[in-house]
């Protein structure tokens, strides 16, 4: 059974970081939304051109070290009240000031893992493979090259327009980038 190719976007090489800023933005401008930016390394002000603003990751952290608090309060709890009650020196069994290094180590666990899992998943990964980079160059973009996608999800997308709008942008090279289906 043969494969068919469905296409992935539309994608542009640039040589500087301000032309991929200057191209993000009016891409923006004309109303492009689904847009991705491939860099070598990280270019300020990139992530305000593309309006790319995602609230989740930090709730994660916290959700994750709440979890994680009450975790390690609910095991002190346990096991000093209910599985194994000692009384030593007059001292009440729930004493949350020597509940409190356990809980603030158990926050910071939880937080750091439950962070990390999120930030993996919200980033797709492990990835091994993308349809981009079967685009033509786009393994100079761990070097020297930076590359802007406007993704055939957007609802602005149409093949010849997107094309001569990147090309106005003035890039060393546009290209077609096909996934197979």
């Amino acid at each position: 059974m043969r494969k068919r190719k469905l296409q992935h976007g539309m994608v542009a090489e640039f040589d500087t970081p301000e032309a991929i800023i200057e191209a993000t933005e009016k891409a923006r401008e004309q109303g492009y939304k689904a847009i991705e930016c491939y860099t070598p390394f990280p270019v300020h002000g990139l992530s305000e051109a593309m309006h790319f603003r995602d609230e989740r990751l930090p709730w994660v952290f916290f959700l994750a070290g709440l979890t994680g608090a009450l975790s390690g309060l609910a095991l002190e709890t346990y096991t000093a009240v209910y599985d194994y009650p000692i009384n030593v020196g007059g001292k009440p069994l729930f004493s949350l000031p020597s509940f409190f290094p356990v809980l603030y180590e158990c926050t910071i666990l939880f937080a750091a893992l439950g962070g990390t899992i999120g930030m993996l998943a919200m980033n797709g990964l492990p990835r091994p493979y993308h349809p981009i980079f079967s685009a033509p160059g786009f393994e100079r973009a761990s070097q020297d090259r930076f590359f802007l996608c406007i993704e055939a999800t957007d609802a602005l997308f149409d093949g010849e327009k997107t094309r001569k709008f990147l090309e106005s942008l003035k890039p060393f090279s546009v290209s077609s980038v096909e996934e197979e289906a």
